[in-house]
């Protein structure tokens, strides 16, 4: 048998020789070794990693649990920030300076505590912002679409919205209540259902003016989140309010001051209607429009008590599309010197929204430029504080469905293709793609669409749809749990995996806001009693929304 078989190897080599026989072809094996010019010369000694390894333990173990009272709390929401948005857009930062990119660190990144929250709705494996915001800042889990309402209600029901034993009040509430102040800050419009989750109870989130409310709800009393934030509790006692969504608070007419129209019906103009408020309660305060005025507020000798600045009429424009606007940053700045003053600590809630916005539309690159932004932000607010007395918590409300895929080699274009290898059809595929979205990854000829034909990739366009497997008018978010990172007093209580309505408890703990207190607290019976706030609009107030509603308005 033997000697049949090295028969057979001989004929088979003659053959070889010949050219009787083709030449198998070796299996294609993805190359992904980089080019070691790329690489830094001190990365390729183990003693390098392991030099970095002993010093960051060194760090850990020269870390000592700080469990002073948070005088101050921040919470920064990044909308849609995904783990894999998160090291994207760190990616991105660091290509943006010229470097490698995947190395760099996102300034929030620096935080010394991590833990995970899963984000689900009570109803929905997936959610939405509306229920993620009642979460983390009412500490409640609710439906998909509700906000400022535990799960007992049903959405849009407006008998459900007016059963006060169905409200959840949020951590600006209970800020309130111990005579903190308060203030909000978003890209969106401050009446979105990320910053609505801070002061508003409506069972259905896009009830944003009176022109989305059913009459038959309004009849009833159901007020929409505009009317909400300015003439009710907590809303109307927030030091500062700044973001964009100027039209859910002006009358349905063409303003004769820059050509503006509002959405509201009920000829309300509730700017004005704020100013009434502030006047009756003798209070300093300024409505702001843009950048120039909010900046001249900013560098005054004598800030105002409160501040309101409505930057858009929708949602603030995107940073690499803005003009005219206060940047993330800025209005941080603004929000926190205004709330310093108070002597008995703030509470600020902060939202980067326009990286959710980007991702619905499968614009990655406006996402990661927003995240960057939103980064920038969240390093003013540290360099502004102390994390001896001020704990700031970053995290999100949910994901998305964009990932970071293939085997690109080290420093590759995060917005680019993939460099090393192709698809089976040979043709080049994204590094970054959407499960589904906007773009379609399959074009007319029934064929794979190649990115690299296309201009408005080839130029970087941030317009530039990424391609996506299931086309959608919207790409939806994703269900995986978020980052949650902190700093400052009780940190460490921030650590592992847990329930995203944890998080205003832990940040209410540390900021001695509830019974539950730490022995740092003062006892909460001696807590000046007059700090609790009332919920219904003061008299002065109504009378002066009678006033307004007998105007008549003409366009």
């Amino acid at each position: 048998m033997a000697r049949v078989h090295i028969t057979i190897l001989f004929v088979l080599a003659a053959k070889l020789v010949s050219g009787d026989v083709a030449t198998p072809k070796p299996k294609k094996v993805l190359d992904t070794t980089m080019n070691p010019a790329y690489i830094p010369a001190e990365e390729k000694h183990g003693s390098f990693w392991k030099k970095s390894a002993a010093q960051t333990l060194k760090a850990k173990l020269a870390e000592k649990p700080n469990t002073n009272k948070a005088k101050n709390g921040i919470l920064f929401i990044g909308d849609g920030m995904s783990l894999a948005t998160i090291m994207a857009a760190r990616t991105f930062s660091g290509q943006l300076q010229q470097s490698l990119g995947e190395e760099s660190v996102l300034d929030f990144e620096r935080f010394p505590v991590v833990g995970l929250a899963r984000t689900y709705c009570i109803d929905a494996q997936v959610p939405d912002s509306a229920c993620t915001a009642t979460s983390y800042l009412s500490g409640v889990k609710t439906k998909y679409g509700v906000i400022g309402l535990d799960g007992n209600v049903t959405r849009g029901s407006c008998f459900s919205q007016l059963h006060q034993p169905n409200w959840a009040s949020s951590i600006g509430k209970w800020a309130l209540d111990q005579g903190m102040d308060v203030g909000v800050v978003t890209t969106t419009r401050v009446t979105h259902a990320s910053p609505a989750g801070m002061y508003a109870h409506t069972s259905e989130r896009n009830w944003e003016s009176d022109a989305d409310v059913p009459p038959e709800c309004l009849a009833a009393g159901c007020r929409d989140i505009a009317y909400q934030l300015v003439t009710e509790s907590p809303g109307r006692h927030f030091k500062v309010i700044m973001g964009g969504g100027r039209r859910e608070f002006l009358p349905n007419v063409t303003s004769l001051v820059g050509n503006t129209k509002g959405k509201r019906r009920d000829g309300v103009d509730l700017t004005e209607l704020w100013h009434v408020d502030k006047v009756n309660l003798n209070a300093t305060h300024q409505y702001v429009t843009d950048r120039q005025e909010l900046l001249k507020v900013f560098n005054s000798d004598d800030l105002p008590e409160y501040l309101l600045g409505l930057f858009r009429d929708d949602h603030m424009d995107y940073h690499l599309k803005a003009e005219n606007q206060p940047t993330l940053e800025e209005m941080v700045e603004v929000a926190i010197k205004m709330l310093s003053r108070s002597t008995k600590g703030y509470f600020l809630f902060v939202e980067g929204g326009r990286i959710d916005h980007a991702h619905h539309d499968s614009l990655a690159h406006l996402a990661l430029d927003e995240t960057v932004e939103y980064s920038k932000a969240v390093k003013k607010a540290r360099s502004l504080t102390s994390e001896k007395d001020t704990l700031i918590v970053v995290s999100s409300d949910h994901a998305h469905t964009m990932t970071v895929a293939g085997y690109p080699s080290r420093g590759n274009d995060i917005l680019g293709t993939v460099d090393s290898a192709a698809g089976l059809d040979g043709k080049p595929y994204t590094t970054i793609s959407y499960a589904n979205g906007k773009a379609h990854s399959i074009g007319a000829d029934g064929t794979r669409v190649d990115v690299t034909l296309q201009n408005e990739f080839s130029i970087r366009d941030p317009n530039y749809a990424y391609p996506s497997l299931v086309p959608l008018d919207s790409e939806t978010h994703g269900g995986e749990d978020v980052a949650v990172y902190a700093s400052g007093p009780w940190q460490h209580l921030f650590t592992a995996s847990y329930e995203q309505n944890v998080v205003p408890h832990l940040m209410a703990y540390a900021m001695c806001l509830t019974e539950d207190h730490h022995e740092n607290c003062e006892p909460i019976q001696e807590r000046v009693a007059s700090n609790s706030i009332t919920v219904k609009p003061s008299t002065t107030m109504l009378a002066g929304l009678s006033v307004m509603l007998s105007k008549k308005f003409c366009c």
